[in-house]
């Protein structure tokens, strides 16, 4: 999932990510809007993560939901790859 298409699918997955990480407040997830680099910093600021800790939770996460998301596992548009 690259930045344009957590930008671009944020209402889609910010359920998924509020439910992932709920100490994320609604608040945050208006601020955030789909800019990863936010949510990194929000997922350090609230769960006290180092940054590359924060990036590899996010990568993780991204990687998860996209072969959940698809029916085809080799399709990883959802992904933006």
């Amino acid at each position: 999932m690259n930045k344009d298409t957590l930008k671009g699918k944020w209402k889609e997955y910010q359920g998924h990510i509020k439910e992932k990480w709920g100490n994320l407040t609604d608040d945050d997830l208006t601020e955030i809007e789909g800019k990863r680099d936010v949510l990194i910093g929000k997922l350090q600021t609230r769960y006290g993560y180092a940054k590359d800790r924060a990036e590899k939770e996010l990568k993780d996460f991204e990687k998860n939901f996209c072969d959940s998301d698809s029916d085809d596992k080799s399709d990883k548009s959802c992904c933006g790859s």
